[in-house]
């Protein structure tokens, strides 16, 4: 595989893979001799048969000996098969995607021999896997091409909106003769998955194609200046053209989102409340998928060459209200989740507003606006949504009550003072928070004892003049005599 690869920029690398494979055939002539022992069983033994069919197979496809492969092909498929069908359903599995990968080698070789029934086959399974893989996909995709250029070189012009242009790009003749086939594959697959690959690789070749037409308009130094033809009024053939493969673009582009907004709308009816494994859809997400296809149906309106068309404006227009329709259901589906009633009720109303234009405008294109969600199923949902709304808002109002009578009535008491019992105070919660009495009142308490000495007034004290008068006699003279010694 990594030789195959590389070959496409270094041709010498092909000797080299020729040669791998080569080896690889041998290696696996040995292995199914060696499987041939009454040691081995006989499951081994026909796996080892088919393996060695398959490198055989391989080589001879790469020698281009188609007749050989074909062969070799076809007795690996006819083993894988029988072990399908002889062993579990969960080893069938495996036996049976061997069987669909050999498939688009046998049907190439056929081709190539001359079947020629085999390239509508081939096409039929690279669309519904979406593209495949392993040494044929580039041989496979290659042959497309090729038999979808022999076709184009037939293909002259296209007719679109009652106007007729020449396609002369090779690459926009090889698109548009793949479109319908693309187109087919698309509402035969089966799973989601390929749906949503199918719209990939359909955009993918639709922006090639629209991109080789831009880079002709501007090689053309006319047709840039002047996309006008003065005489006839109208766009010129090549930008047309691009507005042809613009709508082509755009309206895959609304297919592929209303395609997912479908699968988001079942998967929004069987979700399970408690089921937390992944994340669940949202009505989010399908107003931001509606959001972008009210945007495509913007530009459709702006396309270059059809502003005279009044019948494509209110097709435009009619499917634009369809899905504004179902824009604003889902707008309102949102807010019911968060019992905003009233809002609701009002995008309701402009939703059967919406559903009731569509029903009386659109008589001429009912062929146009049935591949679009049906409006009457619409309207019976958003009738039964209104009942069902309505009644939830008065049960909600009722509930509210009650929980006001019971629960927010309260007797002016400061928190502290009603631990146990509930009620809802909003004012806890402000700076006049009621908590407790402040300043707190007097409460009597035991009186302390106190003792009162009630006889100090009635006490005599002896005179102390003598002592006083004495003192004063003999403060200075006693202090002269301790100078000088002398002592009493």
């Amino acid at each position: 595989m990594q030789l195959k690869q590389e070959a496409n920029t270094e041709p010498r690398k092909r000797f080299h893979l020729l040669s791998r494979l080569r080896k690889a055939v041998k290696h696996a002539e040995e292995l199914e001799r060696l499987c041939e022992s009454n040691r081995v069983d006989a499951k081994t033994k026909l796996e080892a048969q088919a393996y060695t069919a398959y490198l055989s197979g391989m080589l001879r496809f790469e020698h281009q000996e188609w007749k050989a492969a074909i062969e070799a092909f076809n007795k690996c498929k006819t083993i894988y098969e029988k072990l399908a069908s002889a062993f579990t359903e969960e080893q069938a599995v495996l036996y049976n995607q061997r069987v669909e990968e050999i498939s688009p080698n046998i049907r190439y070789c056929a081709y190539n021999i001359g079947d020629q029934s085999a390239i509508n086959e081939l096409m039929q399974m690279r669309l519904r896997s979406g593209g495949t893989e392993g040494l044929l996909a580039e041989k496979l995709e290659a042959l497309i091409t090729q038999t979808r250029a022999k076709q184009a070189a037939t293909m002259s012009e296209v007719e679109w909106r009652g106007r007729t242009v020449p396609v002369k790009i090779d690459k926009v003749r090889i698109f548009l003769l793949g479109l319908a086939d693309n187109e087919a594959a698309i509402v035969q697959a089966e799973s989601e998955e390929t749906k949503e690959r199918l719209f990939e690789s359909m955009l993918s070749e639709c922006r090639d194609a629209i991109q080789a037409v831009r880079e002709e308009l501007k090689s053309d130094q006319k047709q840039r200046d002047y996309t006008l033809d003065v005489e006839s009024g109208k766009v010129s053939n090549l930008q047309y053209l691009h507005s042809y493969l613009t709508y082509i673009k755009l309206s895959t582009a609304i297919k592929r989102n209303e395609n997912m907004a479908k699968g988001l709308q079942k998967a929004l009816l069987q979700q399970q409340p408690d089921d937390d494994s992944k994340r669940a859809p949202r009505p989010q997400d399908l107003i931001r998928l509606y959001d972008i296809i009210l945007q495509n149906l913007v530009e459709l309106l702006q396309l270059p060459g059809l502003e005279e068309d009044r019948a494509f404006q209110k097709e435009i227009g009619l499917k634009t209200l369809v899905f504004k329709a179902y824009r604003c259901f889902f707008i309102a589906q949102s807010y019911v989740l968060v019992k905003k009633w009233s809002e609701a009720l009002v995008l309701y109303d402009r939703v059967l507003k919406y559903a009731d234009e569509v029903n009386s405008d659109a008589g001429a294109f009912k062929n146009s606006l049935k591949d679009l969600p049906d409006v009457q199923e619409l309207i019976t949902q958003v009738r039964s949504e209104k009942c069902s709304l309505q009644a939830a808002a008065i049960l909600d109002a009722n509930d509210a009550h009650q929980t006001e009578t019971s629960s927010q009535v309260k007797d002016n008491k400061p928190l502290v003072e009603r631990f146990e019992t509930f009620c809802l105070d909003p004012s806890l919660v402000t700076k006049q928070a009621s908590l407790v009495h402040f300043p707190p009142g007097f409460q009597p308490i035991p009186c302390k004892p106190l003792f009162f000495d009630l006889a100090l007034n009635h006490v005599a004290f002896p005179p102390l003049e003598d002592k006083l008068e004495q003192k004063t006699k003999s403060g200075l003279t006693g202090y002269i005599k301790g100078i000088f010694g002398f002592r009493s």
